[in-house]
Order: C-alpha cells, then structure tokens, then sequence
C-alpha cells in the first residue's frame, strides 16, 4: 500500500508560487478570454467534423485542424456577411421611412384615434400637469429624430468594429486549430495535473462538455428559433421581417421580458392605427407560439445534458448575464454545473462522516 503524501513547506511554497503564477497569466490573457471560450465551445461542437476529417486524411492532424477552419470560415462567414448587410440595410430603410412617415402627419392620425384621445382624456382627469396631442407629437418627433441619429451613428461604429470582430474571429480560429490538433495532448495533461481520480476526473471533465454543448444549444439555438418565428409574424404584419427577426433574437437573451420588448409595441402599434386584426395576430403568436419556444426549447435542450433543474438553470442565466455580459450564458450554466459535480464528489467522498453525523 503506498504511502500517503506528506505535504511539507516546500510543497505549499510551489503551490503558491503557482497560484501565482496562474493569476499574472490570466490577467495577460483576460483580454481574450472569451475568443478562448468560444473556440473551445466552437471545438466540442465542430468535433463530429473533425473527427470525420481525421478518418479520412489519418496520421496529418496539422492538415486536419486547418481544414476544420478553414470549413468552419467558410460556413459561418460568407451566410453571416450577407445577412449583416440585409439587416443593416432593412434597419437604415425602417427608420429613415418611419421618420418621414412622422413627418408627413402620421402620427397625428394615431394621436386623433378615439383610443388615444380617450387615454389622454382619462390621464388629464388626474392630479398632474395636463397633457396635449400636440405636446406627444413635438417629444416623440425629437425623440425620434435623436434614434434616428443614434441608429446612424451606431450603424457608421458597427462598420467600423468590423475590424476588431475579425480579429477576434482569427484569434478564436487560431486557438481552435491548436484545440482540433492537440485535443488528446490536453486532456492528459489536465488528466495528469488534476489531483483527483479518473472516476473523477472523467465525471468533472464530461459535465463541462455537456454543460457547454447543452448552454449554446439552449441560448443560442432558443434565440435563433424565436428570432425566425418571430421575423416571419412581423413580416406577414408589414415590417421588416430580417430587422425586427433580428431584434427579437438579442431580445431573448433578456431575462423575464424577452420578444415581449419587440412585438408587444408593435401590436399595440397596429391596433392604433387600425389594423387590429395584425395587432391581435402578433400578441397570439409572440405569447403563444414565440413564447412557448422559450419555456420549452430552451429548458429541454439545457436540461437534457446537464443535472440542473429549471430553478438553478433560469439564475445560472440571470447571473450569468450580470456577472460576464452575453458570455455569462455559457459561463453560468458552466460554475453552476461544475459546483453541482464537485458537491456530489464531496458526498461520496465524505459519506462515511456524513452517514455519522446523520446517526449521531
């Protein structure tokens, strides 16, 4: 039977020295820690297609890694290129249409309605500083004439990062080849590092791919599908179905509101001017159908790779998103799936003491 390791002095002086040493090389990479992360979760589930890349050209991994990127280049840039330039382009159109539109006198058609002339009405039997048709015309024209500005410039500063998003794209690719070549090397080497037993080691190592396989497939794929089904039902009421798609894909990363910051305005707009079967149409399908998307996708593609319930799913999220930003998405589910797998090891660990102390 071997020995039990006796720590000495010179054992807790190296394992500070690399704690360390370990802290000045994250804040040397930190900069770039989410091209790292995107390219290991772009690496888990680009591994189907490598590994087929593999089989076929056996024994050249340099050559395998760099057709899986090059693959990958070709498959996410030149679709994302044309629909950014669709989208921007349908956002310039929407607003420089929606300003002259307020222009002309549109919106003295809405504010002439019964139901707003009725709402201003009720607002002005209160104890507050009456209200004037007029007065909402002149601040939502200033107000939109400000968006429109805003969305300009915002659009002149979005060509303009294109720069930066390219190089965060070649620096993800480069560290993805060396994940696609190296892939074995790494997991024995933290194999071999981690001080825990395989058994461990295998539980801790597969709940982090699956927990984020499961976090991408679960955001990311719960947004793309209400931004689809929520830019079809706008373009059938008569907006932009790209633009207003798009927004509703971003919207869904919003915890609690979601789509509802997107297609509730819209109805209540269409049922102003008019037209309230569209606007009836559109409150069905974004509580119904885009609706049901998130509160039965995203749950059951979480769910389905991971041990965590609904609960500790929606705050790994929530906290997620106020911790790290839109990276959070991947990063919660991931602290709170690895917390959950070491918590476990620590009652197998432990059961004899715990079994005691439950007897005791």
């Amino acid at each position: 039977m071997d020995s039990p390791i006796k720590i000495e002095v010179r054992h807790w002086t190296l394992i500070a020295a690399l704690l360390v040493a370990f802290y000045a090389c994250y804040t040397l990479i930190e900069p770039y820690v989410g091209s790292i992360v995107l390219a290991f979760i772009v690496s888990l589930l680009c591994a189907p297609l490598h590994g087929w890349i593999q089989k076929k050209i056996p024994n050249r991994a340099n050559t395998a890694a760099a057709l899986s990127c090059t693959l990958l280049t070709f498959i996410i840039i030149i679709p994302l290129a044309f629909v950014f330039a669709a989208i921007l382009n349908q956002s310039l159109r929407f607003f420089t249409d929606s300003y002259a539109w307020f222009s002309s006198g549109g919106a003295k058609v809405i504010l002439d309605s019964p139901q707003v002339t009725y709402v201003i009405d009720l607002v002005n039997t209160l104890p507050i500083d009456p209200i004037s048709a007029q007065e909402i015309a002149q601040n939502a024209a200033s107000t939109l004439s400000k968006f429109s500005g805003q969305m300009l410039g915002l659009s002149s500063k979005f060509v303009g990062d294109i720069t930066g998003v390219f190089i965060n794209f070649l620096l993800m690719l480069f560290v993805l080849f060396f994940l696609l070549r190296d892939h074995e090397k790494i997991i024995q080497t933290l194999r071999h590092v981690i001080p825990l037993s395989r058994s461990q080691e295998d539980t801790l190592l597969d709940e982090v791919e699956k927990v984020a396989k499961s976090a991408v497939l679960g955001s990311f794929l719960t947004a793309l599908a209400q931004g689809i089904l929520g830019g079809f039902a706008m373009w059938l009421a008569g907006f932009p179905g790209l633009f207003w798609g798009t927004m509703m894909a971003f919207a869904s990363f919003i915890p609690v509101v979601g789509t509802t910051l997107i297609w509730l305005p819209s109805a209540i707009y269409l049922f102003l001017i008019g037209d309230w079967q569209w606007a009836l149409f559109l409150v069905i399908w974004g509580a119904v159908v885009v609706g049901s998307v998130d509160n039965l996708l995203r749950p059951l593609l979480m769910q389905g790779n991971s041990g965590m319930n609904t609960l500790l799913i929606f705050f790994s999220l929530l906290g997620g998103l106020h911790a790290f930003g839109l990276m959070g998405l991947i990063y919660g589910p991931i602290v709170f799936s690895v917390t959950l797998v070491l918590f476990h090891m620590y009652e197998i660990e432990f059961h004899q003491f715990l079994d005691k102390q439950d007897n005791s």
